[in-house]
């Protein structure tokens, strides 16, 4: 082994390699024998496409280029495609958000050319007897949004005729998952209003339909603001199952609509449900024999067989996944996205009866050498109240170690959301640092899903306080174990985390620099400029205005930076409407003002999330650079990134 300054050893993992390799797959459906997914596509500038395997296992496009199946619901999207029995493919375009039938040749329009661009989007898709039953959104000349569920018909009558378009139910200011019951005479769905959000507060809805019209009342079966619903399933035309948290825990329930008592499937302190940021998420199917495959979480994700009259719960093993999501099933076969820690993430097909698991399409077409991927370690962490939950990513190399005495640099990388969370992933980003001899820790700090509700509550109110301490007792655990350097410690987000990254750097000085993606600066132009979906979410995480308009002040890292003694990297979409880029804006001036070094890049044609290759190696470049012009390396063979200086 040779000895070098850790930061400085060469690697193999370019960053060009990150963005070429990297394709993220979702979806996942069976078209007869074939299996469909959508990908998306850096090297064609972010489009999503809708493909499948070809000749030799390859995949192919079924949605050439440049269609983009995509669909803005909520600005974060979800289930904007599907396909009929027949095999034609229905999704969302990108660039106009009307619903498109591809058959063969090109894509012709299904729903009518909206007033004005993009105002009417349409996701959560399923085909239902001839009619593409969707959640619409639409966006008035006022700025006012609202959502219903409506019915496209397939033959293309509504592209110029909009009253062909039938709207079925509305009132509430956001809809999920519409199901009719198999014999057609109910409609389930999700419903919840400003300021909740669904993690927070939801009603499982259901109200007679006759010919896809409603035809009685709508009833609330179960449900309100301190109880999430999500992903109702009818089991037969009276009866669904669903999950709810009111037990603390997200748990499966059956409800009848005659006789709405829930009954509680298997209960338990895992939650059997997550955070429904996107439309279509599902953490339960039912099979042929009437059990239920399921996916709960503690910390990691178990795919377990569930019977629902005894109660019973039989684990799957799925050896280092850590990972679960559910696709389509297909008799005793099911489509999962998985991934764990030495296991690339990507579509894979489980044959219930022999347990075997096959790879469909990884998300990821070139891995390194397994030797230059770093090993993840989950740990607990104990603060001053509460524990906090972190997997950790140390250096490693297959030939290069630290210098003796010395303590490696860490990077604390903050998930977005922030109600969302991390399980241990063999994520290239993190290969990308541990090869050069940088660690990373993964940080659930509370507010994060997977631990029950509780943990959850932890950040009500406490945005910006509870979420930058426990990533402080994370970094400083690493520390306190002989671990990490505690004066090389940096910390890194995107969104929510940029916040808590901002946050972080202007309220302690445990770090020394932080970058920060997209990250909210500021409360106050920030709840008048982002979307619907998330206008109220501060309503939570704070508090609600007028009242607590002295404490978004107080909390605000951009009237913090009084306290800011550390360089600052900000990286921000141009096209971004969930973080305008006036939040990065605002910061970049006032660290110009206070003369904090720091640099301020903008990519044009990026939104909430890097998608296109330029901008994916430009940002990663620019981020090692600036961790060892800051934590005193030099990383070889990357572009120095120039930071800006006071004068003198």
């Amino acid at each position: 082994m040779t000895s070098a300054p850790y930061g400085s050893w060469p690697s193999p993992i370019a960053a060009a390699d990150l963005a070429s390799s990297g394709h993220p797959v979702e979806g996942g459906r069976y078209v007869g024998d074939d299996v469909w997914w959508s990908e998306l596509r850096p090297s064609e500038g972010g489009r999503v496409a809708v493909r499948r395997l070809g000749l030799d296992d390859e995949p192919e496009d079924i949605l050439p280029a440049p269609w983009n199946a995509r669909t803005r619901v909520h600005e974060y999207g979800g289930g904007g495609w599907t396909v009929t029995d027949a095999g034609r493919l229905v999704f969302a375009e990108f660039s106009d958000q009307r619903l498109y039938l591809l058959e063969g040749g090109t894509p012709v329009p299904l729903t009518p050319e909206p007033p004005q661009p993009c105002s009417l989007r349409y996701g959560d898709l399923s085909v239902v007897d001839g009619e593409v039953w969707a959640v619409r959104e639409t966006h008035d000349t006022e700025g006012g949004v609202s959502r219903d569920i409506c019915v496209v018909p397939l033959d293309g009558s509504a592209a110029d005729d909009p009253h062909r378009v039938r709207s079925v139910v509305a009132g509430s200011d956001f809809l999920a998952n519409p199901r009719l019951s198999p014999d057609r005479r109910h409609l389930a769905w999700i419903a919840w209003d400003h300021p909740q959000m669904p993690w927070d507060g939801t009603e499982l809805r259901v109200v007679p339909v006759e010919g896809g019209r409603v035809n009685g009342k709508v009833r609330t079966l179960l449900g309100g603001t301190e109880e999430s619903v999500l992903q109702p399933e009818w089991v037969g035309p009276t009866e669904l199952y669903t999950i709810s948290d009111r037990s603390g825990w997200w748990n499966l329930y059956r409800v009848g609509i005659d006789d709405p008592a829930p009954v509680a499937l298997c209960p338990m302190d895992a939650d059997f449900g997550g955070a429904l940021w996107m439309l279509g998420g599902r953490w339960h199917t039912r099979r042929d024999d009437g059990t239920l495959l399921t996916v709960r979480t503690f910390g990691t994700d178990t795919l377990a067989v569930l019977d629902p009259a005894g109660g019973s719960l039989v684990d799957i093993p799925l050896d280092g996944l850590t990972s679960i999501g559910l696709g389509d099933r297909n008799g005793n076969r099911i489509l999962l996205l998985t991934g764990g820690a030495q296991t690339p993430a990507g579509l894979r097909e489980l044959d219930l009866d022999t347990g075997e698991l096959r790879t469909v399409r990884l998300s990821v077409t070139e891995l390194p050498e397994a030797a230059y991927l770093p090993e993840a370690r989950q740990l607990t962490f104990q603060g001053a109240e509460r524990e906090v939950h972190a997997i950790a990513y140390p250096p490693r190399h297959p030939r290069y170690r630290g210098e003796d005495g010395e303590l490696p640099p860490y990077v604390a990388f903050v998930h977005g959301g922030p109600t969302s969370r991390v399980a241990p992933s063999l994520n290239p980003v993190f290969a990308f640092f541990t090869s050069r001899g940088i660690g990373v820790v993964d940080v659930n700090y509370g507010g994060s899903t997977g631990y029950g509700r509780e943990y959850r509550n932890r950040l009500r109110g406490q945005w910006g306080v509870v979420d930058v301490e426990d990533v402080v007792t994370a970094v400083t655990g690493l520390a306190e174990a002989g671990m990490a350097d505690p004066r090389r410690l940096a910390i890194e987000g995107g969104s929510a985390g940029g916040w808590t990254v901002l946050a972080a750097l202007t309220t302690s000085d445990v770090f020394a620099c932080g970058a920060s993606y997209f990250g909210v600066a500021e409360l106050d132009g920030f709840v008048k400029e982002t979307h619907d979906f998330e206008s109220r979410y501060i309503d939570g995480l704070i508090g609600p205005l007028p009242e607590a308009a002295d404490l978004y002040a107080e909390r605000a890292p951009l009237n913090n930076v009084a306290g800011l003694n550390c360089p600052v990297l900000l990286l921000q979409g141009l096209d971004d409407p969930i973080v305008p880029p006036s939040q990065a804006e605002r910061f970049r001036d006032a660290l110009v003002e206070k003369g904090i070094p720091h640099a301020y890049l903008e990519y044009e044609g990026e939104s909430h999330g890097f998608r296109k290759l330029a901008t994916l190696i430009s940002s990663r470049n620019a981020e090692l650079s600036f961790y060892g012009q800051v934590l005193g390396f030099e990383p070889p063979d990357i572009p120095r990134l120039e930071l800006w200086q006071p004068e003198g």
